[in-house]
């Protein structure tokens, strides 16, 4: 009996949707993978790793990880990056939200150049910038201080900071605003009262993408702050589990490790506000 036309287009749906299903596992087999053998790693030593490397260890020492945080002096290192990258993001939001809730309601070509400017920031490669920054320091005095990073980061994030902000001010109600005017509220009251409560998805989105790039920053953290391990950063202090002549790779595994901890961390505690705050900034922008 010759199957009714209906029937084939609704067995295609099912198809496409396991074929879906398929595509998605495989994708997260591919970014779980290199986590599982680099956790792995962290309990065996080179001869298993090279051996057999994605077998699960034999025990569950954390002689590794305890070697790695005291070679390196991992411990101290999490702490100066906390330092760094809480204060960078402070000094981010303290710049980036007045300058895009002014952008937002702001009206003219010279709001367009001054926001066209910030989007400029995109086109310089950060590296580009490297020996400026190095005489820079050294003229005021902050070479090899956490001081100078502080003050360094906020600058490579601001200009996607403002940029997103000013798109997620825009789509706060005029009408909301000239209400609470009308009640007497002054600009910061505004912003204070009427914006943020509004744009936080926004605020959360700039939250973690600069977290991310503080945290990992590698380059101008060794260069300017350099390799004292009073204040070097943890991507700075992991580097030097390698030795040019012999390297446990389950050491440098485990202090690997311990880098991402912070980053699990944070995402598992703004995971479901991370999630809607990307899927809202897409709608958004």
């Amino acid at each position: 009996m010759a199957l009714h036309p209906m029937s084939r287009t609704r067995r295609r749906p099912g198809a496409g949707r396991i074929a879906a299903y398929l595509g998605a596992w495989g994708y997260a087999l591919v970014l779980v993978l290199p986590l599982y053998y680099l956790l792995v790693s962290s309990f065996k030593d080179n001869d298993e790793i090279f051996s057999d490397p994605l077998a699960l260890p034999d025990s569950l020492s954390l002689t590794k990880f305890t070697t790695s945080i005291h070679d390196a002096r991992l411990d101290l290192a999490i702490l100066n990056s906390l330092i760094v990258t809480l204060c960078s993001l402070a000094v981010v939001l303290i710049l980036a939200i007045p300058a895009s809730y002014a952008l937002a309601r702001a009206k003219g070509r010279a709001a367009t150049a001054i926001e066209r400017a910030f989007s400029l920031g995109f086109l310089i490669p950060t590296f580009a910038a490297l020996v400026p920054t190095f005489l820079l320091a050294a003229q005021l005095g902050l070479f090899h201080t956490r001081t100078f990073i502080v003050l360094f980061l906020p600058a490579t994030s601001l200009p996607l900071a403002v940029v997103l902000l000013t798109q997620f001010m825009r789509t706060v109600p005029v009408e909301v605003e000239e209400a609470a005017r009308m009640d007497g509220a002054g600009n910061w009251t505004v912003l204070i009262r009427i914006y943020l409560p509004m744009v936080v998805p926004g605020i959360v989105t700039v939250l973690i993408l600069s977290f991310l790039a503080f945290w990992n920053e590698y380059l101008y953290s060794l260069v300017i702050i350099g390799p004292d391990e009073a204040q070097r950063t943890i991507q700075v202090a992991v580097p030097t589990l390698r030795s040019s002549l012999s390297t446990d790779f389950g050491v440098l595994s485990a202090g690997t490790v311990v880098t991402l901890l912070p980053v699990y961390v944070v995402y598992t505690v703004l995971q479901r506000r991370m999630e809607g705050a990307l899927m809202g900034g897409a709608v958004k922008l």
